[in-house]
């Protein structure tokens, strides 16, 4: 079996893997091997390494940063429907289905474009980052056992961005409730998602947390 991370062959076609071992049975969604395993619980845990990842940076104050009307701290969608996070200083991260990254980078290549004068700079993230969904009402004090936030709404409400320590690895964390539920995405390097996977997953033992595989569109 190749290893995690590496890109595996299915019927002669190329397979990419995530960071994160697949809860059995594997399976093959949008060129990605995933688990096909369904939860049965209202906390679950989902590996979404498929989804793309692009990421742009530009003045905080600028016109790119004008046109994306994300601000910092926050998380939206865009007419796309993909979700803009600003979860940095002049930096968003934009996450979309499977597959989208060129056009996200493209439509953000024509942000750029109305910025002239301004330094910005756009990269696809999709292979180089790990991405987790943490979903349920016992989601927030599943990380509050590993991370030093509050977790409540009035603190961080639906739509909330902020880079900060989970498990004592910088996390990108963004509230992004799901049909009524809370739901939480988090981002970080993918030499660093198998034990940020683990460790979320243990936190949330003694609430039942089932392992929910990915299932499109994702996001």
């Amino acid at each position: 079996m190749p290893e995690v991370g590496s890109v595996a062959e299915v019927d002669g076609k190329p397979v990419a893997r995530s960071p994160v071992l697949p809860e059995p049975p594997a399976i093959v969604t949008a060129g990605w091997e995933v688990s096909g395993s369904r939860a049965q619980g209202e906390l679950t845990l989902t590996d979404c390494t498929p989804l793309a990842k692009v990421q742009l940076r530009a003045p905080a104050a600028g016109k790119a940063a004008d046109l994306l009307g994300v601000p910092f701290g926050r998380a939206a969608r865009d007419q796309a429907g993909t979700l803009v996070a600003g979860a940095g200083p002049g930096e968003w991260l934009l996450l979309a289905p499977p597959g989208q990254a060129a056009e996200v980078a493209a439509r953000l290549g024509d942000v750029a474009g109305q910025a002239p004068g301004e330094l910005v700079s756009v990269v696809d993230l999709t292979h180089g980052r790990a991405l987790l969904r943490l979903t349920g009402p016992r989601a927030p004090d599943v990380l509050s056992a590993v991370c030093g936030i509050d977790f409540s709404d009035a603190v961080t409400p639906d739509g909330a961005a902020l880079r900060t320590s989970v498990a004592a690895l910088a996390t990108d964390v963004i509230r992004d409730d799901a049909a009524a539920a809370r739901s939480y995405l988090l981002h970080c390097e993918r030499s660093s998602g198998q034990y940020l996977f683990d460790a979320l997953r243990s936190a949330g033992l003694d609430w039942g947390i089932e392992v929910d595989g990915f299932r499109l569109p994702g996001i």
